[in-house]
């Protein structure tokens, strides 16, 4: 811990490991949110919104397994959400919103109760709370908008019809050059042709 630029450890805080609730938002708190939180399983309310917290948000809060509430709104953490977190079967509120996470939103647990104001002002997130889909691409999911498979079906259709239309015009130019060339030619030679057979053209 830190007062006026001074570095402290206290030996004490084992006493933490019974609060039941710690608030801490709207306060300007910089940096990570640090592993050891994780240990503070008696929490049944833990509140770090609209401060500056940073990094990842840590897979460690799963052990808090008292946890009903839980909000990170507000602060500027980056990366997925912990599929661990879905282990949080008492969580009934959640709240990540406007932060710069990424990847998909869990499904499980008590994720699937969520709606998309937990989640939202993350460009970069996607799922089923979400009205951005996620699209697989073998290395993770990605966002992907409601029309995005219309659109590419749409065009892959466009594009095939241009081919087609381009050989069938080609194809008629070219027989039509080729014929008013060498048709009267042909005719002739198949006229001698026919002449020798005994054949009439």
């Amino acid at each position: 811990m830190s007062n006026k630029g001074v570095v402290m450890n206290y030996k004490e805080l084992q006493h933490l490991y019974y609060m039941v609730a710690i608030d801490l938002s709207s306060n300007r708190i910089s940096g990570i949110i640090p592993d050891v939180m994780g240990e503070l399983k008696s929490l049944v309310l833990l509140n770090l919104s609209n401060n500056m917290l940073s990094g990842n948000i840590p897979s460690s809060l799963r052990k808090l397994t008292n946890l009903e509430a839980l909000d990170l709104s507000l602060n500027n953490l980056s990366g997925n959400i912990p599929q661990q977190l879905t282990e949080l079967t008492f969580l009934e509120f959640f709240n990540v919103s406007f932060n710069k996470l990424t990847g998909t939103i869990p499904e499980n647990g008590q994720f699937s109760t969520f709606q998309e104001n937990s989640f939202e002002g993350n460009q970069g997130l996607c799922g089923i709370q979400l009205l951005k889909k996620c699209e697989d691409h073998g290395m993770g999911s990605m966002p992907q908008s409601d029309n995005g498979d219309q659109d590419s079906g749409s065009s892959l259709v466009q594009f095939d019809w241009k081919i087609i239309l381009i050989g069938y015009g080609g194809g008629l130019v070219a027989g039509l050059s080729l014929g008013n060339i060498f048709g009267p030619n042909i005719l002739a030679w198949l006229g001698k042709i026919f002449k020798g057979s005994n054949l009439v053209l």
